[in-house]
């Protein structure tokens, strides 16, 4: 008897006309721009482990980026970079040694007035990694004038982006030809946009328990040096585990100081390290869909 596999229907999706970013209306039209948009909406589609992960997190940490894109002039869709720059995996550090949620490069982050060093590297932190990207983005921008270009100039570098438009006589990012990454990047911003506005159009559902819940935490200040960061720990009632999950930005056992600096230290409040569905916020309720 011959057996009957069951196979699931594999689909195109719908290519929209045009789409939106950061108040700028950008037309697909035209063949390139339209077959570079489905490219990426076709991977985001079917790679389902790292697109339910893009919702779960982006409910984590987009209250987070949110109010400091806002504080800062940024446009709120920048916040969609974040999410392909490390698929909000707040450890991430690439082969290059881009570190944190923006990926920043070393040079980069001190040039933008972060810490980095083998004790501490604020690129992985929240806080202020996204700050220093809200200086980059408002840098760029006065380069180019057009948000679409700044978010391509994120990956390419500026100086690389104003040089090939020059000799390219072109004006924003989408008519220049770049390296097959760069080309790709910035319609990777506005693909993970579609899919975050609207992930049930993509097939993706979820119920209000799937996502994770909000951990509290409470503040300690530190301006000298601790000789370890494990013993330091346990005099708050945690461990050295969940002391660098809330800030990883430690790098080191220890923290010399020399120069007295003050760090805010984040400790999460016991009471919440036990998983409690009561305590699940939903940042955005389009993305509960059972």
């Amino acid at each position: 008897m011959q057996s009957t596999l069951a196979i699931e229907s594999v689909l195109s999706f719908p290519i929209p006309s045009k789409v939106e970013f950061a108040g700028q209306t950008i037309s697909l039209e035209r063949y390139d721009m339209r077959e570079r948009f489905d490219r990426e909406q076709i991977v985001i589609a079917y790679n389902h482990s790292v697109s339910l992960l893009h919702i779960k997190r982006a409910n984590r940490y987009f209250p987070i980026i949110e109010p400091i894109l806002k504080q800062n002039g940024i446009p709120e869709d920048f916040k969609y970079l974040a999410v392909i720059e490390s698929n909000l995996d707040f450890r991430a550090l690439s082969v290059a040694g881009a570190a944190g949620l923006w990926q920043m490069m070393p040079k980069t982050a001190e040039q933008f007035g972060l810490e980095v060093n083998d004790e501490v590297d604020e690129r992985y932190h929240i806080v202020k990694e996204t700050v220093a990207a809200c200086n980059y983005f408002k840098s760029a921008f006065n380069k180019f004038k057009n948000w679409a270009t700044v978010a391509a100039s994120y990956n390419a570098g500026m100086g690389r982006i104003y040089e090939e438009l020059d000799k390219q006589h072109a004006n924003e990012a989408f008519d220049i030809l770049l390296s097959s990454e760069s080309s790709r990047y910035v319609f990777r911003i506005l693909t993970v946009k579609q899919f975050l506005e609207n992930p049930k159009a993509f097939g993706y559902q979820l119920k209000r328990d799937d996502f994770y819940p909000t951990i509290s935490t409470k503040e300690a200040i530190v301006s000298d040096s601790v000789v370890s960061w494990s013993a330091w720990a346990i005099r708050f009632g945690i461990n050295y585990s969940h002391l660098k999950d809330f800030n990883i930005w430690l790098r080191d056992r220890e923290l010399t100081n020399p120069n007295k600096k003050e760090y805010i230290i984040q400790l999460p409040e016991k009471g919440d390290l036990i998983y409690n569905s009561t305590k699940i916020k939903i940042h955005n309720p389009i993305w509960v869909t059972l």
